[in-house]
């Protein structure tokens, strides 16, 4: 018969041939635990899609807009509004405005609805629109005639000071009257673009009588 120690020494001896299959199986168990109980990472949260919604509403308001200077530059009126954050634009009911060019000269419109930007630079007019630039006199003495516009659809820029349609629209120069298909009108330089089918009415100023008193 083997002795105690025999045994124990054969024992120890199949004991170190299955040890690396023991601890692979125990780290095995071990990663499963480890994965199992482990917090999960956090997933990052879908992206918000910007939805056009109001996010604030106005009743008959005015929002004014002044130059660095602290002179009016524009004013915008309406019977309600509503402001978009997506875009940052405000939305009008009956429009109105008006504004005021570095050479002084006045321009105001109005329109059944109205869209303008954040600063009221731009503004779309929808509906009955109709913009109209005051009759003024210019820094060398000359007579500037008063401008109107009228269409379905008016694009005003406040500050280039230009008006834009793709729409019909009939202009009127003084006496003079045009109407084209759409438009394209810059107020520095004075010239309008007409497109399209252009008619015009051209009256010529009346000239006094040779030898009468002016």
């Amino acid at each position: 018969m083997k002795s105690a120690w025999s045994l124990l020494r054969d024992g120890l001896d199949r004991v170190t041939i299955y040890l690396p299959l023991i601890l692979t199986a125990a780290l095995a168990l071990g990663t499963y635990w480890l994965v199992r109980n482990a917090p999960k990472l956090l997933e990052p949260a879908p992206k918000e899609v910007a939805v056009h919604e109001p996010d604030f509403f106005m009743r008959d308001f005015v929002v004014k807009s002044f130059l660095p200077s602290g002179e009016l530059r524009s004013e915008l009126f309406g019977k309600e509004g509503r402001h978009y954050p997506d875009n940052d634009t405000l939305e009008v009911d009956e429009v109105r405005f008006r504004s005021i060019s570095d050479d002084g000269l006045v321009m105001h419109g109005s329109a059944q609805r109205g869209l303008s930007n954040g600063d009221g630079t731009e503004i779309q007019l929808f509906g009955n629109a109709i913009v109209t630039r005051d009759a003024a006199v210019g820094p060398n003495g000359t007579a500037i005639p008063r401008l109107e516009f009228r269409g379905d659809f008016l694009h005003v820029f406040t500050d280039t000071e230009r008006v834009r349609s793709n729409k019909p629209v009939e202009l009127t120069r003084g006496t003079d009257k045009f109407t084209s298909d759409s438009m394209d009108y810059d107020n520095a330089t004075g010239i309008a673009n007409l497109h399209g089918r252009v008619r015009g009415q051209l009256i010529p100023s009346q000239v006094p009588p040779a030898g009468s008193n002016r």
